[in-house]
């Protein structure tokens, strides 16, 4: 499986943007994890194609959303409300199968190329 994000960027603090990854073919699961420098990768935010269930990270909840057109096989992260923390490299993750037992991990088989997202105050 191939993954392609685009529609990272900058912004001020409080703005929006919103990412999007393309799957070369079908995935049983996606997610968005995020790495600034100097720390650990951190999952963000996944989505289950069968049943639609969808997981965020409490540092997103209420401002990310998470969303995918499953005829396109494209994942999409609507960021609201951004703030200067939020600044990382975003990845898409993917699994053809079978999903992670905890979505948020970084534990995925597929990976994105990143895309960086920075948010100035």
């Amino acid at each position: 499986v191939q993954l392609v994000e685009s529609g990272g960027g900058s912004v001020q603090a409080g703005g929006p943007l919103r990412p999007s990854c393309e799957a070369s073919r079908y995935t049983a699961c996606m997610g968005w994890s995020r790495q600034a420098p100097g720390k650990e990768r951190e999952g963000v935010a996944a989505s289950f194609t069968r049943g639609g269930s969808t997981f965020y990270a409490d540092s997103v909840k209420g401002r990310f959303t998470i969303s995918k057109d499953n005829a396109k096989n494209t994942l999409f992260l609507q960021m609201n409300s951004l703030k200067p923390e939020d600044s990382a490299m975003y990845y898409c993750a993917a699994d053809r199968a079978y999903c992670p037992a905890h979505p948020l991990d970084p534990d995925y088989g597929y990976w994105g190329q990143g895309t960086q997202v920075t948010v100035s105050s």
